[in-house]
């Protein structure tokens, strides 16, 4: 197996191994990215949840600081708020990382 194989293979594991996580983590959890790495800790933080509209976030968190056209099919797209990224799939939550620097 060549290097550049190698390096997907592992990527690829640890990909796997950090959803895993955050799938089985409690509620609480948020994900985070350090050092070009993701990582899992606890946090009382309120931010989305998975599944909530794009309607029903604006309501509950206000608006955002930043919105970012939706991409690719299907349409991704990231709202930004202070502390924390919120990422929709067409008008549902899919995912919510917190910027590990608040």
């Amino acid at each position: 197996m060549t290097g550049k194989k190698k390096l997907t293979v592992w990527v690829a594991i640890e990909l796997t191994a950090v959803l895993a996580l955050v799938w089985a983590g409690a509620a609480r959890a948020e994900t985070i990215a350090v050092d070009d790495r993701v990582m899992v800790r606890e946090s009382d933080l309120q931010r989305p949840h998975r599944g909530m509209t794009m309607q029903a976030v604006q309501a509950k968190f206000g608006a955002p600081a930043t919105r970012h056209e939706a991409v690719g099919e299907p349409p991704i797209s990231r709202w930004d708020y202070q502390g924390y990224a919120v990422f929709f799939e067409k008008d549902r939550v899919i995912h919510t990382v917190v910027d590990p620097a608040s």
